[in-house]
């Protein structure tokens, strides 16, 4: 499916309002554009709406409607799981404290964002809807699969899921932190033109980098796997980001082998598989064979697990434990909500809190919630989730 090539604004429900630019919208059509829907809503709802900013925040948003909330990550990822709760909750407050209010979801960049939202609160609202809401889950559900499925990325659907499944119960929670000891990797890709690959792994919790592994050097001669040791283990608990790269042999640059999220509240055995089609980015890469897959082995301690001797690379497999090279250090997220196109330096701060403080006067609840439910992830969701 193509992106559209200006602003999507689409009435999901009556109430649920989509405005979707693409990442390569031009910046004076993108302000343009901007002004326009924000003259719109304001002559169809006047000041009954909130907008729920998923992008990297702007100064120009709340410019046209200070009543904004933003809860950005970054494009083709999935937020975090607490982050998923606290959007649901506030869409929730908001709409059912007037019957007029609407809320506006604004996102520019790849629509998977959106779906994650929409798909979200669908599940979300279905836990104490009435009959006559039924309407609308089915417009959430039409909209998520002709708009949202296709550009979507695996991360993002295992998170719905495990929003859904701890919902429902079918889900439960794990408090336990784990502690990773392999990654392999089975199934080489083929980035080199000689075939082969030379992967590294940066390992995220909570969106900062806890993890740089050495650089492997595979090649193509009959080697099927590679596996990586991290001892003792590393522990890891809540959301985790593992991000694979390849270290390009004649050019000082990466490209992404494959990107993968998971929380480790939904993880309750000490192994994890994820397939090519759960991988983000290599789902649809052809250099990656379709047989391949992703092995994590965990226990509940830094020891090193005895046994595990079949896992040792062959001798063609090499490591470069050189990690201090920049490339391999440069953080790709330290950066989000930074750097904003439309910067206004001095401005930013004061008109942030400015604008906070106009939006508390108007919803209080919605912004005392948001504030709280970031702060962690509880130990029951379904108290974060309610509370009140």
């Amino acid at each position: 499916m193509e992106e559209p090539s200006d602003v999507d604004l689409t009435y999901i429900t009556e109430r649920i309002i989509s405005v979707s630019f693409p990442s390569s919208v031009e910046e004076h059509s993108y302000r343009g554009n901007l002004r326009e829907v924000a003259q719109m809503l304001l002559s169809k709802h006047g000041d009954n709406y909130l907008i729920f900013n998923l992008s990297e925040r702007r100064h120009d948003i709340s410019k046209f409607n200070p009543k904004v909330l933003d809860f950005g990550w970054p494009d083709l990822h999935a937020p975090a799981l607490d982050k998923i709760c606290s959007i649901c909750k506030a869409m929730d407050t908001w709409l059912n404290s007037d019957c007029q209010h609407v809320v506006v979801i604004h996102n520019k960049g790849n629509r998977g964002r959106m779906g994650v939202v929409i798909a979200a609160y669908m599940h979300y609202s279905n836990i104490s809807a009435s009959a006559d809401q039924a309407l609308d889950r089915f417009a959430m559900k039409k909209f998520y699969e002709d708009k949202v499925l296709p550009v979507g990325q695996p991360s993002q659907r295992r998170y719905v899921h495990y929003f859904s499944g701890l919902l429902t119960g079918s889900i439960k929670m794990n408090n336990k932190p784990l502690f990773l000891h392999h990654v392999i990797m089975h199934g080489v890709p083929s980035f080199e033109s000689q075939h082969g690959c030379r992967p590294f792994l940066r390992i995220y919790q909570g969106m900062q980098p806890v993890y740089t592994s050495g650089i492997y050097t595979v090649p193509s001669d009959g080697q099927n796997s590679v596996c990586i040791t991290i001892e003792p283990g590393l522990m890891l608990k809540g959301d985790i980001l593992l991000k694979c790269y390849h270290k390009k042999f004649r050019s000082p640059s990466r490209d992404v082998v494959f990107r993968l999220q998971f929380h480790t509240c939904a993880v309750h055995d000490l192994g994890l598989v994820f397939a090519k089609e759960d991988l983000d980015d290599a789902f649809k890469d052809d250099r990656f064979p379709e047989y391949a897959k992703v092995e994590f082995v965990f226990s509940f301690g830094p020891e090193k697990i005895r046994g595990m001797e079949h896992l040792e690379n062959g001798p063609s497999v090499s490591v470069d434990y050189n990690t201090s090279d920049p490339l391999i250090r440069w953080d790709s997220y330290e950066n989000f909500n930074v750097h904003r196109e439309d910067s206004m330096e001095g401005e930013w701060g004061r008109g942030e809190a400015r604008d906070r403080l106009a939006l508390w006067s108007v919803c209080p609840e919605v912004v005392g919630l948001s504030l709280w439910s970031r702060l962690t992830l509880s130990t029951s969701l379904l108290e974060t989730l309610y509370f009140q």
